[in-house]
């Protein structure tokens, strides 16, 4: 399918890609695309000059982060159609027309799906063993599966970016997208693309102190995605603790040794875990009828003209 691509505007996000970046820009070039938007975390290197050589509109964050580049340059985006990645090469922009074309055919975000086709060496075995757990934590925490929460390869309509309301600041920002999708209902496709070593540039991306963060964004927004879920594992982690003081103070007591205090922390963990497991359900009960409520809204809202 053909599209225009002066209505697609190049979102990539920066930080010391000199290597990689110019070549990225000018290759979007060659295949047709005009508006390109370098946001830049302020790099110390050529990433600036290279990306203007390469013809590429370059701005710089106010803030730090990949994920304040990402949310300020949301709000300077006027074309209606955004394909994000990085500029470290990874990513082929022969993807660029599979990742773009279900916007047009009435989608609100897709997904370049970075685990099916990506080169040998690209990922370490922690890093692939990693993005499988967290994809299989995504699914278990928001009932969706999206095969590749983290992939920077990224294309939405406008109208989906607005949306999202996007807060977080570092590497966990496409958790967040993939969480806000899935909250407002968006219809979201994955493909699968090309996924490459990085071109001699280090990653940015420490595998246990950056997973620990995007475990913990995966289940903090499932607080209003799936509260369920979010109370249901605190509820259930302290009755268990619950339990395990309970049969400590039973063993002692066959041993004719009594620990009152104990005992009454024993009660007060089982009961205070099933009262926060029983709010998982009520809210849970709750965000169904709110989204049932907003179902009946936008249906019955007269068509525009």
């Amino acid at each position: 399918m053909k599209f225009n691509k002066d209505e697609v505007c190049i979102l990539i996000p920066t930080l010391n890609e000199s290597l990689s970046i110019g070549p990225v820009v000018k290759e979007f070039h060659d295949f047709g695309y005009t508006h390109i938007l370098v946001m830049d975390g302020k790099s110390t290197d050529n990433t600036v000059k290279n990306a203007r050589d390469a013809g590429a509109l370059v701005r710089t964050q106010s803030g730090k982060g990949k994920g304040n580049a990402i949310i300020e340059a949301f709000e300077v985006i006027e074309q209606p159609y955004i394909l994000m990645l990085d500029g470290d090469g990874t990513y082929s922009v022969k993807d660029a027309e599979k990742m773009l074309t279900p916007l047009f055919l009435g989608f609100d975000q897709v997904i370049g799906d970075r685990l099916i086709n990506a080169e040998e060496g690209s990922f370490s075995r922690l890093n692939l063993f990693g993005n499988h757990m967290l994809n299989l934590f995504f699914k278990l925490a928001h009932s969706r599966d999206l095969h590749d929460i983290l992939s920077g390869y990224r294309a939405f309509t406008k109208l989906a970016v607005q949306q999202m309301n996007l807060k977080e600041t570092g590497f966990e920002i496409e958790t967040e997208m993939s969480v806000e999708a899935v909250r407002n209902g968006q219809r979201i496709m994955v493909v699968p693309i090309r996924y490459s070593r990085r071109p001699g540039t280090p990653t940015k991306l420490s595998p246990f102190h950056d997973g620990i963060r995007i475990v913990t964004t995966i289940y903090r927004l499932a607080r209003v995605n799936n509260p369920m879920f979010y109370f249901g594992i605190m509820g259930l982690f302290t009755s268990i603790l619950g339990l395990l003081t309970g049969v400590y103070v039973l063993l002692e007591w066959l041993h004719h040794i009594d620990h009152i205090p104990l005992t009454i922390l024993t009660v007060l963990l089982v009961v205070v875990g099933i009262e926060i497991f029983m709010f998982g359900m009520i809210s849970d009960m709750l965000l169904v009828f709110h989204r049932e409520i907003i179902r009946e809204i936008q249906l019955n809202q007269p068509p525009k003209q």
